[in-house]
């Protein structure tokens, strides 16, 4: 049976970059970080309060991702917070371009997109008593 999401992995561009926009901008903790020489890239491994991780890896001359018009597979990363208006307005602070706040029209709770420094899409999405 399956209980939940682990981790979702991620490749970026520029590491240091990347590494400050999750550690910093997102407030993400690190678990642990590996550079492996075989391959010269990273693997940064970053926890959520609810104890699922993302995998932040590079690898050097890796393609872009496509994204308009959208391609198959997966197509963004939410995350849940108490309070979208809230973690919009701390993104905006940082520099960062959050899209207009809407509501979900099947739950009515409010999300947004914004995306990291590959611009993979990533959601704000309100659900303060984590259902």
């Amino acid at each position: 049976m399956l209980r939940g999401i682990h981790h979702a992995a991620i490749i970026c561009s520029d590491y240091a970059q990347s590494k400050r926009f999750y550690t910093e901008t997102l407030g993400l903790a690190v678990i642990a970080e590996h550079y492996r020489a075989a391959r010269d890239s990273y693997k940064l491994d970053l926890a959520l309060p609810d104890g699922s991780q993302i995998e932040l890896f590079s690898f050097p001359a890796c393609p872009p991702r496509p994204s308009y018009p959208e391609a198959r597979g997966l197509r963004h990363l939410a995350f849940r917070v108490d309070s979208v208006e809230q973690f919009a307005a701390r993104l905006q602070g940082a520099g960062i371009a959050v899209e207009p706040i809407r509501a979900d029209e099947y739950t009515g709770r409010k999300f947004t997109f914004f995306a990291d420094p590959d611009d993979l899409p990533l959601e704000l999405y309100e659900d303060p008593a984590g259902t």
